[in-house]
């Protein structure tokens, strides 16, 4: 079952996360453990399967970017390189993951990367630069405001989505789960862009 059903409700990226909780808690409350403390094994395992379904369920759905991550992936889509799971799978590997650079973004990535090197480099012989600190704060700036205009896009785009599933519109939910999957990896890049700034710059 996946978890949009198991709350009984439709496939649509906007909802009401007050009910969502409420229907949460009532939930919980149904499958606590305690009330099964008498059942059999069986019925024990089944009711600890169902709480554990039921807290994976809420965490993503409660959280506008996972809900989109996983409707995504309940239509086919796997998410590229930028996702947590390349992330891990690449660490545990020991392998550098691969990111592929949002088109508009090209220029300013290139010039950050020259930056950042060279930050990199006065760190490890604990030099100051007043100025590559100062363009480096620009740039996250630029960047952190990117960010806030992704995720404007992104609402917009959950709109139209729940609007071709209102309408049963295949064409315009296709339309918007392809914009979702190119705005979710350009949000993933610009957060990992923000970090290696963050750790560039230090505390």
């Amino acid at each position: 079952m996946d978890y949009f059903s198991f709350f009984d409700l439709p496939r649509k990226l906007t909802l009401d996360v007050a009910a969502l909780e409420k229907q949460f808690y009532v939930l919980s409350r149904k499958l606590h453990p305690d009330r099964f403390a008498s059942k059999p094994v069986a019925e024990q395992e089944a009711a600890l399967a169902q709480s554990s379904l039921l807290n994976d369920a809420y965490r993503t759905l409660k959280d506008p970017i996972l809900r989109t991550q996983y409707l995504l992936t309940l239509e086919g889509v796997e998410l590229e390189e930028q996702s947590k799971a390349a992330t891990d799978a690449a660490r545990a590997s020991g392998e550098q993951k691969k990111q592929i650079v949002p088109p508009e973004l090209l220029e300013e990535v290139f010039e950050l990367n020259m930056q950042l090197q060279e930050m990199r480099a006065a760190n490890q012989v604990g030099e100051d630069e007043p100025e590559l600190r100062r363009d480096l704060m620009t740039a996250k700036d630029s960047f952190d405001a990117k960010m806030v205009e992704t995720q404007a896009e992104l609402e917009g785009l959950w709109s139209a989505w729940d609007s071709g599933v209102d309408a049963g519109d295949e064409g315009a939910k296709l339309r918007a789960r392809d914009a979702m999957v190119v705005l979710l990896n350009k949000r993933s890049y610009l957060r990992n862009l923000v970090r290696d700034v963050n750790e560039a710059l230090g505390p």
